[in-house]
């Protein structure tokens, strides 16, 4: 009934393992059966294979599980896990709950590290690995939702995985057994993964290797040399590349595999509507017509099958768009893509573009740096250290190192770079005399902390000196040594190493799992579906005023989402350490006070300046180049004492103009306690909220009313000085 030159092929399961389904497809036309081993346990495999065989002709394919991590079995079938909870995924198996499950294989668990970003179930949910030991690794919910079993599960690094299981081996030396001679092999990664499968399988075995992964692509033209066909599977191709490439990536495929004379199959959501409706959409006959006349030599139904209301009804549609194709393609010959090439690229993404259009990467692994153990070594404090990583992984972009002297005096006087791009605070690597004879201009050296550990290289471009007292006038306006940020440019030393930045290691962080690079949150900011996100810069505990400004931006700006992220590098003594201030931050997410879905916590480990408004323009432009659309600006931001007017730091926002991020101004805010609202200006009816009270009251022992501090917070600072944990800088 169908055009022989498109094929087709059918997912079999609980929908079609039955006598009149059966009949019917091959009357359709189907042209090969397919059973899916993820979901065929090994001891039923000859039983479906001989049900089948007694009432068809129609040959079967054996479709691999292959190199792919799937999730455990779960008690109920799916569990719904919450945004910022603690899931652990263990190696011993363990009843599947919303706390605790498995992952498979088994060995998956071994090949996990710190950091990994994991997406569960086609992206529903995506975790953090945050801590990890031999029986189970640990995992933070960056975006909650409901997983379910054997679901697919996607690490956002690649991970070795082998070609096979031993459930496939087993599967296809028992399928060559009884005379099976098609066979696909998932996740093909590289042309060896095919000879592997080939060499189990046979000659006489049509192979067809199926593209789901970026390796995939990647080594396509060798996969396809040695395959009998290629079959695109845009599910599982969609949870590596962004899915708006899908389209691109399909004809690219399909021109290769037409160059190499093989037969090219198509996969995932033709009908998927028809898996409950009884007629496809518009957009799915679209695509079914637009995927032939790409040139897909067939087409494949997996769930519409398997497990859909109408198997029947589903391939009578196919047979039906095929005919129409036939009749398309007569007036309208499919078109050809040659010289289409796969090239990785960054997805397309509606976030904010990085501050100078692009996101600074100055980050190598230090096997790849020349004769790195024989570089001199120059000592630097942790606050330069915090400077290196944050410009290595872009969050300073566009710097791509410390200022020269030209970069300093444009800074300092015009408030932006050479190039003119908005720029408010130096980024300065500071030396003394006796250090500065020794460096030179065209030298590399080894950036150390103080116990001799290299985090990052330096190019040094100049070595220069610059008055101090200028640079403090200009970028604190005021030379007191009582000012900070002053104190601290003055006990640095006079003389300066400019120089481009390779970062090698990242410092040590009990704050990992938080201290989040521009690449990642902008990764969570997209797979939350953010495009509009408000940033809050902080660098005390959570207090009231703190929620009603939070709350009120993301009202104020109908953002997608609000991204808290204090700083927790080194500060003044008196100021709070990063403990509290994230545990805080996590009680209040943990205690539902903030809407559902539209909160990320992350901390930025970065020192404050206490430049006022410029380091409110500074502090804006890194949350820029992390992802952020609009930024909260409130009273005294970034300052200190009685050193900053209010009213400049809406002055030097108007005087740089548009830098890309939408500064949320607020005024000082004061809660009024005959109406129970928080409310702008300090009238006479509003209180202050003090943070210099907060902390002598807790030192103290003291109770804030509720409006003040929540009670969940005190009771935890409570908690944390019986404990003898300590809050502040020393």
């Amino acid at each position: 009934m169908t055009a022989p030159d498109k094929e087709i092929l059918c997912t079999l399961g609980p929908a079609s393992l039955n006598d009149r389904v059966l009949a019917r497809l091959e009357e359709l036309g189907v042209n090969l059966f397919r059973i899916n081993l993820s979901h065929t346990k090994l001891q039923d495999l000859p039983r479906v294979i001989d049900f089948i065989r007694s009432r068809s002709a129609v040959p079967i394919c054996l479709d691999t599980e292959g190199a792919q991590i799937r999730t455990g079995d779960m008690l109920n079938g799916e569990i719904a896990v919450r945004e910022n909870s603690i899931v652990h995924a263990h190696k011993l198996r363990v009843p599947g709950d919303a706390f605790n499950f498995n992952l498979y294989p088994d060995d998956v668990i071994d090949k996990l590290e710190v950091g990994d970003f994991i997406s569960i179930d086609f992206n529903s949910v995506l975790v953090q690995v945050i801590s990890r030991d031999d029986a189970k690794v640990a995992m933070r919910v960056l975006h909650g939702g409901v997983i379910g079993q054997n679901k697919a599960v996607t690490v956002e690094r690649d991970i070795a995985l082998d070609t096979l299981t031993a459930k496939d081996i087993a599967a296809l030396e028992y399928g060559r057994s009884v005379g099976i001679r098609h066979v696909a092999l998932s996740f093909a990664n590289r042309g060896s993964d095919v000879d592997q499968v080939r060499a189990l399988v046979g000659d006489d075995t049509f192979l067809i290797s199926k593209i789901e992964c970026r390796n995939g692509l990647i080594n396509l033209d060798e996969i396809s040399e040695r395959s009998d066909a290629l079959l695109i599977d845009r599910g599982d191709l969609s949870r590596q590349e962004p899915i708006e490439r899908i389209p691109a990536l399909q004809k690219l495929i399909i021109a290769r595999g037409q160059a190499h004379r093989r037969k090219v199959y198509v996969a995932t959501n033709l009908l998927e509507s028809m898996i409950t409706a009884p007629r496809p959409t518009r957009a799915e006959v679209n695509d079914v017509i637009n995927t032939l006349l790409d040139g897909a030599d067939g087409l494949v139904l997996a769930a519409e099958t398997a497990i859909g209301k109408d198997p029947v009804g589903c391939v009578a549609m196919i047979v039906k768009l095929i005919r129409e194709f036939r009749v398309l393609n007569a007036r309208t010959p499919a078109p050809h893509h040659e010289g289409l090439a796969y090239v990785p690229t960054d997805p397309t993404s509606l976030l904010i573009e990085p501050h100078g259009g692009t996101l600074v990467n100055r980050v190598s692994p230090a096997a790849a740096i020349a004769d790195l153990d024989t570089l001199p070594r120059l000592t630097v404090r942790d606050t330069d250290l915090l400077d290196a990583h944050q410009i290595g992984v872009g969050t300073f972009s566009p710097l791509t190192g410390f200022m020269d002297r030209e970069t300093l005096i444009s800074v300092l006087h015009r408030k932006r770079l050479p190039d003119g791009a908005a720029w408010t605070v130096p980024v300065l690597l500071q030396v003394d005399a006796e250090r500065a004879r020794t460096l030179a201009a065209g030298q590399r050296q080894v950036l150390t902390d103080d116990a001799g550990r290299a985090h990052a290289v330096i190019d040094v471009s100049e070595v220069y000196r610059h008055d101090l007292d200028e640079i403090g006038h200009l970028a604190f306006g005021t030379a007191s040594t009582e000012h900070p940020g002053v104190a601290r440019l003055l006990r640095n030393g006079d003389h300066f190493v400019a120089g481009a930045i390779t970062l090698i290691e990242e410092r040590p962080s009990p704050w990992r799992e938080f201290e989040l690079t521009p690449r990642q949150s902008r990764f969570i900011f997209a797979h939350k579906g953010w495009s509009k996100v408000v940033a809050f810069h902080g660098r005390n505990i959570s207090h009231r005023v703190h929620e009603h400004l939070q709350l009120q931006a993301l009202e104020r700006t109908n953002a997608d989402g609000l991204f808290i992220n204090p700083v927790i590098g080194p500060k003044k003594p008196g100021d709070f350490l990063p403990r509290p201030i994230l545990r805080s931050y996590q009680m209040l997410i943990d205690f539902g006070l903030y809407p559902n879905g539209k909160v990320l916590l992350g901390a930025l480990a970065t020192y404050p300046r206490y430049a006022g408004p410029r380091e409110a323009v500074f502090n804006a432009i890194c949350r820029k180049n992390i992802g952020c659309s609009h930024f909260i600006v409130g009273r005294n931001h970034a300052g200190v004492g009685d050193f900053y007017d209010d009213r400049s730091y809406r002055a030097l926002f108007d005087e740089l103009g548009d830098t890309g991020i939408t500064p949320v101004f607020f005024d000082a805010i004061g809660y009024n306690p005959a109406t129970g609202a928080y409310e702008s200006g300090l009238h006479d009816d509003a209180q202050a909220i003090s943070g210099t009270r907060v902390r002598d009251s807790l030192l103290r022992g003291e109770p804030l009313p509720d409006w003040y501090v929540r009670g969940i917070v005190q009771d935890m600072i409570s908690a944390e000085l019986k404990a003898g944990q300590p809050l502040f800088h020393a």
